[in-house]
């Protein structure tokens, strides 16, 4: 692909224009196929290309519901946009097995977020702390303007501290900064704040005559939130006695199911390659929901991750080795009980952002019943043990492919260019049979020879 100047200033047809010499493209297919994705209002295509820059078009991705959600007590239709097939229908089913056994019962234990100013200094970080504990007021009322209008909301700066880093990285220091920033994702109140705050602790340190000029001299490196939110957390667990967890028709008794889930459990406790397909199938719900609702999937599957890695406290205090990246939910039978539980850090918001920008995370949040941030964490992490509930029993029963891929049927029928008459026929011939990409196209090819 040759380079090109000042890209970002031309127009929108004059970048697929370009986008289309440089592909070769003689026919003009690739512009005709980007603008037949854009939203027929005008105004509505614009608001969507405001969103990120050098837009060429939309790329569209399935918004699916999936209903029968009992949590604690609340039953909700929760959308999820999702591409991977089966994803929904997995959530659907678990959240209807579990509407009959009591439901998902969610807490959120925490809803602290973090933000660092990173500084460098040359000196005796003993005396800067000191400094700091003599001005840590005087900075929190200077920073009253960029705080009061979160602060009648409910929240704004909840902790502020000096940290001493330097047995990590030479002369280094940082400003740890907590937050409750309520039902706002907070991210931009979150920055700003901080980033006055390393304008006006660095003046009030090279101000200070009690500094040499060598210490007067710090360096604010940055100052930005942290997507890793270990005290921005959200606990959902479902649990039933062991002989109600089979289903009537299933081979599989209750006993038998329980002592295979909690083994594939303790497996992603202990294995790290299972560990990270574990995890990857409690995003597949989570993360759905937070894109079907505005939020960023990027900064919660970061911090889900991050969360696997370092473990709690408890995790760390049992191992004592260290970091190990787990699987996220833990499976406890005892007495006759079956429970399948997750500990998540989600960071998430109901106002700002995306969520008023988008008109379907709007219709998304319409349809959970106007959810508080609280009350959203909750829901995408009962989403997140519903799926890891479903890809478990899937895997310790009939195996993963034989649901995933009768899903995956009509992608492939598609992919063959089958009529609405050939779906029809080979989905009823695949019913109790394997699915694979071969056998669906041999079966595709016999039926149209016989037309």
């Amino acid at each position: 692909m040759d380079s090109v100047k000042g890209f970002s200033k031309l127009s929108k047809e004059e970048k697929l224009a370009w986008l289309s010499r440089s592909l070769g493209d003689g026919s003009g297919t690739v512009p005709s196929l980007l603008s037949s994705f854009w939203h027929p209002d005008e105004n509505r295509q614009k608001a969507f290309e405001d969103f990120s820059e050098n837009t060429l078009s939309n790329f569209f991705l399935p918004f699916g519901l999936a209903p029968n959600f009992l949590i604690n007590g609340k039953t909700y239709a929760v959308p999820m946009v999702i591409e991977e097939s089966s994803v929904v229908a997995a959530a659907s089913k678990a959240a209807k097995f579990w509407l009959e056994r009591g439901g998902f019962k969610a807490r959120v234990l925490k809803s602290t977020k973090v933000g660092q100013v990173h500084f460098l200094w040359q000196g005796s970080m003993d005396r800067l702390l000191a400094f700091f504990e003599r001005v840590r007021s005087s900075l929190l009322e200077e920073l009253k303007p960029l705080t009061k209008r979160m602060e009648r909301r409910g929240g704004g700066i909840t902790g502020l501290r000096l940290l001493d880093k330097t047995q990590e990285l030479p002369g280094y220091g940082q400003l740890f900064v907590e937050f409750e920033t309520c039902d706002a994702m907070g991210a931009n109140f979150i920055n700003s704040v901080l980033e006055s705050l390393g304008r006006r602790f660095a003046e009030k340190v090279r101000a200070c005559e009690g500094f040499s000029s060598k210490e007067r001299q710090i360096e604010i490196i940055m100052g930005i939130l942290s997507n890793y939110t270990p005290d921005c957390l959200v606990s959902v667990k479902v649990d039933c006695p062991v002989s109600d967890l089979g289903a009537p028709k299933s081979e599989t008794s209750g006993e038998e199911l329980a002592k295979r889930i909690k083994a594939a459990v303790d497996i992603a406790r202990v294995d790290p390659h299972r560990a990270v397909t574990h995890n990857k199938g409690i995003f597949n719900g989570v993360d759905a929901v937070v894109m079907a609702t505005g939020n960023d999937f990027r900064a919660v599957e970061a911090c889900g991750h991050a969360h696997a890695a370092l473990g709690t406290g408890e995790d760390q205090d049992q191992e004592g080795e260290g970091m190990r990246y787990r699987g996220l939910t833990r499976c406890v039978v005892e007495g006759g009980h079956f429970t399948l539980s997750l500990d998540l850090p989600l960071s998430l918001g109901t106002v700002g952002g995306l969520t008023s920008l988008h008109p379907l995370a709007e219709l998304s949040l319409e349809i959970l019943g106007r959810p508080g941030a609280k009350e959203l964490m909750m829901i995408a992490a009962s989403v997140g043990l519903a799926q890891n509930f479903a890809a478990l029993k899937s895997l310790v029963t009939t195996g993963i492919q034989r649901g995933h891929m009768k899903m995956h049927l009509l992608n492939i029928l598609n992919m063959l260019e089958a009529d609405d008459f050939e779906k029809e026929r080979v989905k009823a011939h695949f019913v109790d049979r394997v699915v694979t990409f071969s056998e669906v196209r041999r079966s595709l090819k016999a039926l149209r020879e016989c037309q």
